[in-house]
């Protein structure tokens, strides 16, 4: 399979033929596997935000934005199948980073709401109507409409240091300033500025997670550990799971997930072409279908947020240990 880092980079004013030829020979299969990788962490990713939601529901207020949050719900076993699905769908995003552009996996990603959905219904018993069924369509042909018309790629050159840090400065300023700002506001604008957050911060750390792809493929896996950017998607992995479990626990579902799941792939497509060296088709007509993929996209997940299957959290409070997967 051929190393995107290396497509990132140059060959030179002529490249040779044979090489050119097996690109694109394996663009095909890379894309399949992409595509493939890229919705099955939207579907561990979903429906570990289900049974995340559904546990930190039941934890006390008293632990908001404290990491005891955490060592509170470590102690509810649903609230742990959610989060071994949730590393499984960090896991296989990985894995499609490493295969695929940032602009590429972080749309596929977003449709980890129409799992969520389902686990939802199933749940809840809640048929979907106009709402759901209209929500599901505007957010897969949204993600369609974006790829098929923005062709995400490499091949651009990567930022320098300067560029590189002023992206990450100012998406995770923004989550910062947004996190500040939430805890002034009632408790479901509360859970929705902080999944916000979450999901900026989320989508520095599936950019950073592609660099660390970028540096295995090229040093091999000891080298990782002498670079920042592991330890860096470590640290953001924990707080964005704290400003997640936080807004899980405050509101229901559906005031928090619309936002996480929006803001972390235009962060992610922002951190791409940023400074991933990242590239879209940029004729008029394919950027007013990107346009209009990703106001779709948004759309639909707001619509499925805000649908009544969604988990509202328990009417009464359960003691934290009970074990509530269904």
């Amino acid at each position: 399979m051929a190393s995107d880092v290396r497509r990132v980079r140059p060959e030179g004013a002529g490249g040779t033929r044979a090489a050119a030829a097996w690109r694109g020979a394996g663009s095909y299969s890379d894309g399949v596997a992409v595509f493939l990788l890229g919705v099955s962490a939207a579907c561990c990713l979903g429906l570990g935000f289900v049974l995340q939601q559904r546990a930190a529901a039941r934890a006390p207020l008293a632990d908001f934005l404290s990491f005891r949050l955490l060592l509170d719900l470590i102690h509810m076993p649903d609230w742990l199948l959610g989060v071994a699905f949730m590393v499984g769908g960090q896991v296989l995003g990985a894995l499609a980073l490493a295969n695929g552009e940032v602009s590429l996996v972080e749309p596929l990603t977003a449709t980890n709401l129409l799992f969520a959905m389902a686990l939802s219904r199933w749940l809840t018993r809640q048929s979907l109507g106009w709402t759901g069924w209209g929500g599901c369509a505007l957010l897969a042909l949204g993600v369609t409409a974006f790829i098929v018309a923005g062709q995400p790629r490499g091949g651009g050159q990567e930022a320098g240091t300067l560029r590189h840090w002023l992206v990450i400065g100012v998406v995770a300023g923004l989550a910062l300033l947004v996190t500040l700002g939430a805890k002034r506001l009632p408790p479901s604008s509360e859970a929705a500025l902080l999944a916000l957050a979450a999901g900026l911060l989320y989508g520095i750390q599936d950019a950073l997670t592609r660099v660390c792809g970028s540096i295995v493929e090229d040093d091999g896996l000891a080298a990782v550990f002498v670079h920042w950017q592991p330890y860096a998607v470590l640290g953001i992995g924990v707080t964005g799971l704290l400003l997640v479990q936080s807004a899980f626990e405050t509101a229901p579902l559906r005031m928090s997930l619309p936002s996480l799941t929006a803001a972390q792939p235009l962060a992610g497509i922002a951190c791409g072409i940023g400074f991933l060296g990242d590239r879209l088709h940029v004729s008029a007509g394919a950027l007013a279908w990107q346009a209009a993929g990703l106001t779709a996209v948004v759309l639909g997940i707001l619509l499925l947020g805000r649908h009544p299957a969604m988990p509202q959290g328990p009417a009464e409070e359960t003691p934290i240990g009970a074990t509530r997967v269904i």
